[in-house]
This record gives structure tokens, sequence and C-alpha cells, in this order.
């Protein structure tokens, strides 16, 4: 059995320190934590998982929140949990990595939640699994499979089209080793599991369908109001759209629509919140859990909004059988920023027009 220490960690059993986990999973964010739930969920019954769970904490409070949620799930589940203060101070990466060399090594498998993450990067020149697994970190994942099947350089979509900083040129060996591990061989297994559409795959890598069927399952079906409810979004605070901009949008699409609370993503700054708050009338809630365990939980609106982010695949899975209906609002060109990536405007219109099950709004007036 596994014990929480009073720094946060799990502490490993005897038995799991001296052989290694079967299975290894990092994960950085609530919803990949979720992703790795599914995963475990959907394997054959009684397939040996052996997962443990090595959560990279995150600074962010409300992140570092939903976690902590997010953990106490997979432990009722009966998995291991491993909290890592992986960015606790200068000498945290290095104690971080240090501490999990060797049950990398151990392991046969590892299932990761974000292939961009350099330190997942650094983590992935260590293991000698020979099957890797990655799981949904939303609309990334998308980028992800795309790049690997062209054999680009691994690149969050918003920062495409930039010119590589001196750190990325530095991290440009490691970033290297890891798409080549992350790319299957005859003696290496990959395969993603995912909800998001795969227009490019590369060949050999094996695709599974996540349909959350763990929380259809674990959750539900919600009490749904007869109101509209709004998905935020964290593209003002990735340097995507202007904040004037959207906090117009919001304002119109919850005015045509009736919405009345605001899911605000984990990522949203709390003084953009406090000023859509006051200007726009609308209840900000801060979620303990992913909107999809929210949502399913309820209560929640018949009517959904969002504009273009993961949600929009993943709702009308973790909603189907209900009434609720998820509504997504196109960006507009001219809400961009001067900054912004020159394929941002054309990858938000690959993630709405390629969602399943959703009703397609025209981009709201923002003066």
């Amino acid at each position: 059995m596994s014990a929480l220490r009073r720094d946060g960690r799990t502490s490993m059993s005897p038995r799991a320190g001296n052989t290694g986990p079967h299975t290894l999973a990092f994960v950085e964010s609530p919803v990949q934590l979720l992703n790795v739930l599914e995963w475990a969920h959907a394997r054959e019954p009684g397939a040996d998982t052996g997962l443990t769970l090595v959560v990279l904490s995150p600074i962010d409070p409300m992140t570092r929140g939903q976690l902590r949620r997010m953990a106490e799930l997979a432990r009722e589940d009966g998995h291991e949990v491993r909290w890592e203060e992986a960015r606790g101070g200068a000498a945290a990466p290095f104690q971080t990595i240090g501490g999990l060399a060797g049950l990398l090594r151990r392991a046969d498998r590892v299932v990761l939640g974000d292939p961009f993450s350099r330190y997942v990067q650094l983590l992935l020149t260590i293991t000698r699994a020979r099957d890797l697994v990655v799981v949904d970190d939303g609309t990334a994942t998308m980028e992800f499979v795309a790049q690997l099947a062209r054999g680009e350089r691994l690149v969050r979509w918003h920062r495409k089209g930039g010119r590589p900083g001196p750190r990325d040129l530095v991290f440009a060996p490691v970033s290297s080793a890891a798409r080549k591990r992350l790319t299957p061989s005859d003696h290496r297994k990959v395969e993603i599991f995912s909800s998001m559409p795969m227009e490019e795959t590369l060949q050999g890598v094996t695709i599974t369908a996540n349909t959350f069927a763990w929380t259809r399952d674990r959750f539900g079906p919600p009490r749904i109001t007869k109101g509209a409810d709004m998905v935020g979004t964290s593209l003002v605070e990735t340097g995507v759209v202007d904040g004037d901009r959207y906090l117009e949008a919001v304002r119109s699409l919850a005015r045509a629509h009736g919405a009345t609370r605001y899911f605000a993503h984990r990522r949203e700054s709390a003084e953009k919140l406090h000023r859509l708050a006051v200007e726009t009338g609308l209840e900000v809630v801060r979620p303990d859990l992913p909107l999809e365990l929210i949502a399913r939980r309820g209560p929640i609106g018949r009517t959904i909004l969002s504009f273009p982010s993961t949600v929009v695949h993943t709702l009308p899975l973790a909603l189907s059988g209900t009434e609720v209906r998820v509504a997504v609002c196109d960006i507009d060109p001219a809400w961009l920023t001067e900054n912004a990536s020159p394929r941002a405007q054309g990858f938000l219109s690959g993630v709405t027009g390629t969602a399943r099950d959703v009703h397609r709004l025209a981009a709201v007036t923002a003066v």
C-alpha cells in the first residue's frame, strides 16, 4: 500500500520500490491525469497495468488544486500516486530526475501526457521502456501527431513560426532524441490514446479512441438547467487573442445566448477574470476538477458555449446520452494579436471544423 508523506509525496511500497512499476505515467496537468485514468479504464478487463502516476507538479495554485483532487480519484481507483515538487526551486529538476531515474529504467511501459514538455523529453532519454503511450493533452495532441508524422521538431502550435530562442537551441538535442524515442520501431511500440481527430499519423503508431467511458461510469448523469454556461479559454494568456477583443466577444456571446456562468480555464489570470466578471455580469466559476467531470457531475446548462478548444471534442463524449448541446464560436481573425503564430487562425479553425456533435456559431462582432 502507499502512504501520503508529510511533504505531499506518496511513498512507494517496498515491493514497488525494489522491482519498479510495470507502468509509469507522468502528468503535469489535471486533464493529463484524467486521460491516464481513461486509458487505464479502457484496457482489457483484468489487464495488469501496475500503474504508478507521477505528478510533476506545476507552480500555478489552481492547477495544483485540480491535480490534488484528481490524485484523490486515482488513489480511490487503486493506483499509486507519487507527487513531485518538480519546480520547487533551482535544484528541484535535478532532484526530481535523479529520484526517478531508477524507476524509469525498470519500467516496462511509460505513459505521458505532454510530449512537448522539456521535463518529459528529458525523462524519455532515460527510460528503456519498449512500450510508450501518449495520452491527450488537449488540442496539442493533434499538433504532436502531425509533427511526428512529418518528422518536424516538436513545437507547440501557438509558438510555431517564430525563431527558436537560445533555450530552444540548447535543448534541441534532447528534443530530437525524445522525438526519436516517440517514433515506433522494431523494438518499441508507440500508442496515441486520444479523443482528437488525427488527419496525419505515422506508420506503426497505434491510435486508440478515448471515449470518456471512465468519466461516464464515475459521474452523472447530470442535472440539466435551462440556461447556458460558457467555457473560458487561455488564448489571451498564450498571446494569441487580444484581451479587449476577447472580453467584448464574451460579453456579446453571453448576451446573445443568455449565459450566466463562466467556467474559467485554469491558466486564466485573476486580473482578467475579475474584469470579465465586473464588465459582463457573468458568475466566474473556478472548477476544482477538469470541466469534463464538472459537466458530467452537474448541474450544467442545457447549452455550453465555447471558443475553439479541447472541450469542443471532449464534452460531447463526456455528456453522451444527455440533452446538453455544445456550441462553438469561431475566432475572428481581427481578434488575433500581432504576435500570434502565423498558424494560429488555421489551427483554431481546424479545431472547430473537425469537432463532432457540436453546433457551430459564427464569430460574434467584437468592436
